[in-house]
């Protein structure tokens, strides 16, 4: 396993040299102009802050799975949908506020109902999805509720697909946040999408208030003794199956706000849409560590920027045409050269150690 991470970094390292420095041939034979990148300054900028404003999403949607997979030890896998339950359905909000024009005349109080409807549609899903399918199986063995939650997410994508449409739904415009914001730099200026700002923001903010909560407050103290041993926490009066519960409104709020935000960013909605978000959220926190709350963070923002300058950085110096449509491929190396060097992710596993 170490030759084939080797091996991947090595060539990454040649891919990279032949993207920074095209001509380091006749560079180091002491001939040529010296070495100019085939990416502007610029776009490497581009590349970046949109890799931020993507990680940004993919951290919120992972904090739905490293919260269930602290507490219950498992991997939910169709909290993509319950992603995607909350932006389809933001779209039938949005669209009614924009024909009455509340996103041009009020756009702060429209994007809040967005974001509400989208957040509670999602927390639904997500608190049905534990009631319903997760909860009779709590006992049982892991593979059990893993492909349950497989089964849930077939079913709710089919669902939704029959509820709302097969079809891809445009999302309205926000005329507030068309256009960009152009930021002076020592490079020059550097333009920012309204959009991409709004999103990096606003997944921050969020994330900074998890943690908080987590960290500081009654309840979160509570999901971090289940977290560590669920019989012994009911054994101090913890009500294990509220907690639980709680820890699902999370998730799904949180899915819910980011199912909001990717599709003010990518301006369309649809059934499936969740399935690549999801299994790129997932990786985000492998990536970081399963379980932890920062790790899921740091992983999804780590994912989102390596996968915006990656197929640049690493296949264009390597002659590869088109190479940004290879990205889910450098973000699943990723996943495969971290887990190499590091198993437990960039931050470790956080998981309770049982003592006979």
């Amino acid at each position: 396993m170490w030759a084939i991470g080797l091996a991947i970094v090595l060539l990454m390292i040649r891919g990279a040299v032949g993207t920074l420095c095209p001509g380091w041939h006749d560079v180091l034979g002491g001939a040529g102009a010296p070495c100019e990148s085939r990416v502007t300054t610029a776009h490497w900028i581009d590349f970046v802050i949109f890799g931020l404003a993507q990680g940004s999403l993919y951290a919120l949607i992972a904090l739905g799975y490293t919260l269930v997979y602290g507490i219950l030890r498992m991997i939910n896998f169709a909290h993509g949908e319950v992603f995607m339950s909350g932006a389809f359905t933001s779209y039938f909000v949005a669209q009614p506020l924009y024909d009455a024009g509340v996103l041009a005349n009020e756009p702060a109080l429209g994007l809040l109902i967005i974001l509400a409807g989208g957040a509670l549609t999602s927390t639904v899903i997500a608190v049905l999805l534990e009631r319903i399918a997760y909860r009779p199986l709590r006992r049982a063995p892991r593979l059990v509720p893993l492909i349950t939650a497989i089964g849930a997410s077939l079913f709710l994508q089919q669902a939704f697909s029959g509820l709302y449409g097969s079809g891809v739904k445009t999302y309205p415009a926000i005329p507030v946040l068309e256009g960009k914001w152009e930021v002076q730099t020592a490079i020059g200026p550097v333009a920012i999408l309204k959009t991409q700002v709004v999103v990096i923001v606003a997944a921050v903010v969020f994330m900074v208030l998890l943690y908080a909560f987590v960290q500081f407050t009654k309840t979160g103290r509570a999901m971090r003794a289940v977290a560590e041993d669920k019989d012994t926490a009911a054994l101090m009066g913890i009500d294990v199956d509220a907690i639980i519960v709680r820890t699902f409104v999370i998730g799904g709020s949180l899915a819910g706000a980011a199912g909001v935000l990717y599709a003010v960013l990518n301006k369309q909605v649809q059934f499936y849409m969740g399935f690549f978000p999801g299994l790129k959220a997932f990786t985000a926190a492998v990536l970081g560590g399963i379980g932890n709350i920062p790790g899921a963070m740091l992983g999804g923002l780590f994912l989102g920027v390596f996968e915006s300058i990656g197929p640049n950085l690493f296949l264009d110096g390597l002659g590869i045409p088109a190479p940004y449509q290879l990205k889910d491929a450098i973000a699943f190396t990723l996943l495969v050269l971290i887990l190499i060097f590091r198993p437990t992710g960039i931050l470790g596993e956080l998981l309770a150690e049982k003592k006979a």
